[in-house]
Order: structure tokens, then C-alpha cells, then sequence
């Protein structure tokens, strides 16, 4: 299980045992079902809500739990331990919740965080397309302005917690002239919204129980009231602005893969007999698990001197981008040396590290290609 670490006090211990408890009974039993459907009942949302886990990290005032991002970082770890991201909550209340928080007028607060932290609203946010992944800059939906309201046309793909989304953060053009200044986000509610459709859910080789989708947004009319801000094209840098909590949230998930990797393998080779002896008494089998063990407790330390900098304000773009990389990298590297320990078991989706072996594959890609995490490091590195 992952450990108590020194910024963890009291209140973050219960709300880490409460979550534990949480994804234990409502979500371990039915991994293997949401697996196979690509999605978990759209009811967990408000069983989550009523556990007090989403939106943990928003004031009172607006529903919340009123806590910080380390209780986020500890809902996030014990979600992704017991392999429970059924529903995203990181994608809910780890960054849409906080684009509200910021950027939003108090009305929008009012109006949307509330329902959010019960889960009578479930969020998403939409900025990748078919042509437009890492570079935010190419996207081609447009919001264009129509009296009091924005027609939206066009289409998003890979959006995390897609299926169920009553309300989605969408990086729009509203200026298809003038580069990142014309981007800007809408929020879309969708119940009955004419020309908004959703596709079914993506066969995905990993994280197969979170339901991932397309969105197709045809004449889509929505209130212009919804823009998010004071006003149009401040959307590339409401997510730059953004970004680096997000690749902070994918570090604190990819340690929690990492330490459940080690948990399973350790507890396999201390009862699998090779050659007359538990596998745990091979010289190799212990320097592969020395040099995991290591690793994860590097990248744990690491992480945790992120979210001290992300609480004093001080989280910059290059320091998160390291994060993001050298953790989903390592977190690959010490899932497939977990695997190798357990034969051809580690290939059985039965097993929950052939499982981890999918899953953590994605890290790589998402929140940002770790490519280019090294070449937004490499630019600062250039500055000097």
C-alpha cells in the first residue's frame, strides 16, 4: 500500500483511508466487468460525491472539501494503486474543477463546481482532435459568435470521462486567424444539447475501464456566457498556465503504479518456488527488485518535492515536465521487470501486472508527449 509521507497530516490520512475503503468495496469487485464494457455505471459518480472524493481540493464555499492539492495527491494514489480509475477524478476535480476555480466569473462557480463535488455533474475537457494532439495550436473546432451565444462545429477525441460528461471544457478557435491568442474555452453543458454527440467508447489496449470517447460538435449552440474568462483568446494561456498541476497529477499516479507493481511481484516471488527455493532467493530476482525499489522511491521523492513547490506557489513548467517524463518512463521500466518475474502468469489479464502492463503505457503519451516534456526542459536549459 503506499506509504504516510511527512506532508501527510492527520486529515489527509482519514481522507486516504476513507478513499482506500472506498475504492476497495465499490470498485475493486467490479474491475474485470467495467473492463470489458470500457466504463463503470455513470451512478458511481454520485457514490464517489457522497464519499466526499471529488472535488476535494475546492473551497467550502462552492461545494468542495475545501483541502489542498495534497488531498488530491492522495486520492489520485490510493485511485490508481487499487487500479479503481474507473471514473477519472483527476480529470474532474484535479483540473477542470481548478479552471473553474481560476478562471471562472462567480456565477459560473456557483452554477457548476457545487454539482460537481455532489456528481450530479461529471466533467471533462476536450482539447485534443484528430489533427491536433501535444501542439494545442493546430486545433480546428470553432466557436463562432452568433448573437448571445457561440456555434460550435467540430470534433475532439481521446476525452477522458467522455461518455458520462455532463459538462465539457472545450479549447475552441474562436479566431482561426490569429494562432494560440484565437484559442479560447467554452464550457458545454450537454444534456439535450442539439448537434452534440458522442461516440462510443475507444477500444484501448490499457486503461480500458475508463470510458474514452469522441465528441462531434455540429452547429452546437451554446451560451456565450459560457466562455471561460473575461474574454476571447485567453485559452492557450489559461492551459499553460494549467498544464504543469496536470503533469504533476500523471507523477503522483505513475509512483502509485509503480509501488502496486512491486507490491504484486514481491508477494508473487516470496511464494513461487524455483529450482527447490522461493523465486525471492535468486541473486537476480533480489537486484531487480533492489533497483525497482530505488526507483520508486527516487520518483516518490521527487514528487513530493513538486507538490511542495505546487503549495508554496512555485511549480514552474520545466520542473513539472521532468516530473511528468522521468516518471511514466521509469514507471514502465519497473512494471515490465515486475512482469518478467511472474512467466507467462505476467501475460494473463487475470493477473493485475499484466493489467499494470498496459496501463502504465499511456503515461508516456498523455498530458503532453514526453518528447516534448525534454524539449520544454531543453528550452529552458537554452535560456539559460
Amino acid at each position: 500500500m503506499m506509504p504516510r509521507r511527512a506532508w501527510e497530516g492527520d486529515d489527509v490520512a482519514l481522507l486516504r483511508e476513507n478513499a482506500r475503503r472506498f475504492f476497495q468495496r465499490e470498485c475493486v469487485p467490479n474491475e474485470l466487468r467495467w473492463r470489458a464494457q470500457h466504463h463503470a455505471e455513470r451512478g458511481l459518480w454520485n457514490k464517489a460525491g457522497t464519499a466526499g472524493l471529488l472535488c476535494a481540493s475546492i473551497p467550502e464555499a462552492y461545494g468542495g472539501g475545501g483541502g489542498s492539492f495534497v488531498h488530491e495527491a492522495v486520492l489520485c494514489e490510493e485511485q490508481w494503486y487499487w487500479l479503481s480509475y474507473a471514473f477519472s477524478n483527476n480529470v474532474h476535480s484535479g483540473i477542470v474543477a481548478h479552471y473553474l476555480l481560476a478562471y471562472g466569473r462567480e456565477d459560473q462557480k456557483r452554477r457548476w463546481l457545487p454539482k460537481m463535488a455532489t456528481g450530479e455533474l461529471v466533467s471533462a475537457i476536450a482539447m485534443t482532435e484528430p489533427g491536433a494532439g501535444t501542439d494545442l495550436q493546430r486545433i480546428r473546432t470553432q466557436a463562432r459568435r452568433d448573437g448571445d451565444a457561440y456555434v460550435i462545429n467540430g470534433s475532439k477525441i481521446f476525452i477522458t470521462n467522455g461518455l458520462h460528461a455532463d459538462l465539457v471544457c472545450v479549447a475552441v478557435k474562436t479566431d482561426a486567424a490569429a494562432g494560440s491568442k484565437g484559442i479560447s474555452l467554452v464550457m458545454v453543458e450537454t444534456a439535450g444539447l442539439a448537434g452534440f454527440r458522442r461516440g462510443q467508447p475507444l477500444d484501448k489496449i490499457g486503461q480500458k475501464l475508463n470510458d474514452t470517447t469522441e465528441l462531434f460538435f455540429d452547429d452546437v449552440r451554446v451560451p456565450a456566457e459560457n466562455l471561460l474568462g473575461d474574454a476571447e483568446g485567453q485559452g492557450f494561456v489559461q492551459l499553460m498556465q494549467q498544464l504543469p498541476r496536470e503533469r504533476l497529477i500523471i507523477a503522483v499516479g505513475s509512483v502509485a503504479l509503480m509501488r502496486r507493481a512491486i507490491d504484486e511481484t514481491l508477494a508473487h516471488v516470496r511464494e513461487r518456488q524455483v529450482f527447490g527455493q522461493p523465486l525471492l532467493k535468486q541473486q537476480n530476482t533480489r537486484f531487480v527488485l533492489a533497483e525497482c525499489e530505488t526507483q520508486a522511491r527516487v520518483a516518490q521523492a521527487y514528487v513530493d518535492d513538486c507538490i511542495a513547490r505546487l503549495q508554496a506557489g512555485t511549480l514552474d513548467v520545466p520542473t513539472a515536465a521532468m516530473a511528468k517524463w522521468w516518471t511514466t518512463d521509469t514507471a514502465c521500466k519497473v512494471v515490465d521487470e515486475c512482469v518478467q518475474m511472474f512467466g507467462g502468469y505476467g501475460y494473463m489479464n487475470e493477473y493485475p501486472i499484466a493489467r499494470l502492463y498496459t496501463d502504465v503505457r499511456v503515461g508516456r503519451i498523455y498530458g503532453g508527449a514526453n518528447e516534448v516534456m525534454k524539449e520544454l526542459i531543453a528550452r529552458e536549459l537554452e535560456r539559460g
